[in-house]
């Protein structure tokens, strides 16, 4: 580039040695809008996208995409894709050592909501827009995830549902949107997660409908016959994107972004082929369109997600804090492939075209790749969202089974004993969650009150009460505080 201190459009002609959009972004129109634009929407959804407007023609263009933020966090955002006009770079690093870096241009407006919520809702009332997908994580869907009920006591929620309210939540403005198209004659749009939920498509259904049937129980009705919410089991390794990272993409490259996106090679997309409307041909881009979603999203949650889980706090309490290192562990290795093959891979249904044992291998070389530099610290946060979804319905599965839970047992100790906020040095440890003081203070009353921790109805359900949990979960966190957690491992694997 002529000048490395800007990326956007108009300086798109000066770069040289590295991809860029080759289609003509005037011409796109957004029939996508996305809530939750982050690193991994930007190195996954978006970046299918991109290579289905490279394909050309003007039904590829009708898919570009509007990012929408909600929250104060998403301002940022905001001020790094606007004066980019959407563009940004993602760069993919192989375990072998090499990287490439392509400018990516799916994304052709951004609004970030608290600035004018109205804007927002007149763009997705649009007859253009025909998918809202969402990537909000796992607490965005305002729900418990024991219980599955929606919660209504949310301040923010309790404010989107007075009286002409301005919408200022994903639910609110989503409702607004569908009522306004109810009223002008214009067809639903598709409600489309892309969020690392099982059943992402039926939580985002439950929710939309239970905050709609508060607001207006005739649209609520409508919405339930004409809106339709596809599961999806979406996956890529994106880390939080490390400081250096911008320096290293000017220099190689001399493109100045504000927001690069790393992550690795691997990327998979399964989506459920239900729509309200039309949808883009994503099957000519990779992505596996399919009539049941459950078998690849069962796989992914139990076995990735939960490997991950098995790994960073018992990581996290080694002293590791990079995956990689921690999965070089022999220890750590062996934990994960156990718990795949012996707790996790039972609940599985069949999972057509895929090898399970293959499968584990290359999680196993996914969490090894040393250039994604991807952080135990953020595996361990936001637990009380990522457990109860991930782990805790393994655990009821094999217990309904007959089976056994030592290992899925031994994590859940292994995150007490991270909760409670200090390691084996003393040191202290920032538990980064919604719920952290609630966390810290069940964690460290454990120590006199055993199940305090998993006595929490919210997190667990009636788990406490389950002794072939309680016995391996009391043994592994007591060895814990004893012992340590080489030795704890030691034990358990032994």
């Amino acid at each position: 580039m002529t000048d490395a201190s800007e990326l956007s459009q108009s300086q798109l002609p000066f770069v040289v040695g590295t991809p860029t959009p080759q289609y003509d972004r005037a011409r796109l129109r957004t029939g996508i809008v996305h809530f939750g634009v982050g690193g991994f929407h930007r190195a996954h959804q978006a970046m299918y996208l991109d290579r289905l407007l490279a394909t050309g023609g003007d039904d590829a263009l009708a898919w570009g995409i509007c990012g929408v933020g909600v929250r104060p966090a998403d301002a940022a955002m905001r001020d790094a894709l606007i004066p980019q006009d959407g563009l940004y770079s993602l760069t993919l690093k192989h375990p072998e050592g090499g990287v490439e870096t392509t400018v990516i241009g799916s994304i052709a407006d951004y609004l970030y909501a608290p600035d004018d919520p109205e804007r927002v809702v007149e763009r997705l009332a649009s007859p253009d827009t025909e998918i809202v997908s969402l990537t909000v994580t796992e607490g965005g869907y305002n729900f418990s995830p024991t219980t599955g009920e929606f919660d209504t006591e949310n301040p923010e929620i309790v404010a989107d549902l007075a009286d002409d309210a301005v919408p200022r939540t994903v639910f609110g403005l989503v409702t607004e949107a569908l009522r306004r198209r109810r009223a002008q004659g214009v067809p639903s749009f598709t409600v489309m997660s892309c969020d690392n939920i099982q059943g992402n498509g039926d939580v985002a259904k439950s929710t939309f409908l239970a905050f709609a049937r508060l607001k207006d129980a005739e649209l609520a009705c409508w919405i339930e016959e004409h809106t339709r919410f596809p599961n999806s089991m979406v996956d890529r390794i994106t880390p939080a994107t490390p400081p250096d990272l911008r320096a290293e993409v000017r220099s190689r490259t001399g493109i100045d972004d504000r927001w690069p996106v790393v992550a690795e090679p691997f990327t998979q997309w399964v989506l459920e082929d239900d729509f309200s409307m039309g949808r883009p041909r994503l099957e000519d881009v990779g992505v596996q369109v399919v009539d049941d979603v459950t078998p690849y999203e069962l796989m992914k949650l139990r076995l990735l997600n939960a490997g991950h889980q098995a790994l960073c706090y018992f990581g996290y309490l080694l002293g590791y804090r990079y995956v990689h290192d921690a999965t070089s562990d022999p220890l750590i290795a062996t934990l994960l492939r156990r718990y795949m093959s012996e707790e996790g891979r039972p609940t599985l249904r069949a999972v057509p075209g895929v090898d399970l044992d293959d499968y584990t291998e290359t999680l196993i070389t996914r969490f090894s790749n040393p250039a994604i530099a991807d952080t135990i610290a953020r595996l361990c946060q936001d637990s009380s969202d990522r457990i109860p979804k991930w782990l805790v319905p393994v655990i009821r599965e094999r217990i309904a089974a007959g089976g056994d839970v030592t290992l899925a047992a031994a994590v859940v100790a292994s995150w007490t004993r991270y909760a409670e906020g200090t390691d084996e040095q003393g040191d202290p440890i920032e538990v980064v969650d919604p719920l952290s003081e609630l966390l810290v203070t069940r964690a460290r009353r454990s120590r006199s009150e055993p199940l305090a921790f998993v006595a929490d109805e919210w997190l667990f359900g009636d788990l406490s009460e389950e002794e072939v949990f309680t016995n391996p979960y009391l043994a592994a966190l007591d060895s814990l505080r004893v012992r340590g957690a080489r030795a704890t491992l030691e034990g358990v694997l032994g």
